[in-house]
């Protein structure tokens, strides 16, 4: 903490100080609706959730949402530049759901995510990649080869990953809104609560 002290040799000495603000790291989403919290307000949506257990953890970050719902991994592609600013230490990437719900190739998703993953790490910002298993009801050999793009990805790209993000939530009607995709605020709460020991040890 910073004391009447402090201020007072600091200023006398001309140092500036460090900003409280700036001190804390900046954790960016890029994702869909999943991480953006579609249908809940904003204190039980992910993002808050998962800033509250890394602060539960004793990491101080600012989680900073980047989320478009109904995004593709090719509409990440497209916005990353812009929607990821500079300031971020690591960046979660969190697409792929909407490609599986359009039956998009897997060879698609994964030029779009490695394509993402390497403009992050080119602006040197660190990346933990959060992937999706597709549901049993999905055939065999499409989710096979979506499953395979996540652990491709971030093997291929060397950074950090979370094999599913809606582990432990997804087709469970309790943790779900009506529409059964959307976690409700149950559901977001243990995505963050389980996600957020990655995102502690991605920031060390």
């Amino acid at each position: 903490m910073l004391t009447r002290r402090n201020l007072i040799a600091a200023a006398a000495l001309s140092v500036p100080l460090p900003s409280l603000a700036a001190a804390r790291p900046v954790v960016s989403i890029l994702g869909d609706s999943i991480t953006a919290g579609f249908g809940l307000p904003a204190s039980a949506a992910f993002p808050a959730r998962l800033q509250a257990e890394l602060g539960r953890l004793g990491k101080t970050a600012t989680i900073r949402p980047a989320g478009v719902s109904g995004d593709t991994t090719a509409g990440g592609l497209a916005r990353v530049d812009f929607s990821v600013q500079r300031d971020t230490r690591l960046c979660i990437v969190a697409l792929g759901g909407n490609d599986l719900l359009r039956g998009l190739k897997p060879s698609a998703t994964r030029a779009n995510l490695e394509a993402i993953v390497r403009r992050l790490k080119a602006r040197k910002i660190k990346v933990l990649l959060a992937g999706l298993t597709a549901p049993p009801a999905i055939g065999g050999g499409y989710a096979r080869e979506f499953n395979a793009v996540f652990p491709a990805v971030a093997k291929a790209q060397g950074v950090a990953f979370y094999p599913n993000l809606l582990a432990g939530v997804a087709g469970l009607t309790k943790l779900n809104q009506r529409d059964g995709i959307h976690p409700n605020a149950q559901g977001a709460a243990l995505i963050a609560q389980r996600l957020a020991p990655v995102v502690a040890r991605a920031l060390t």
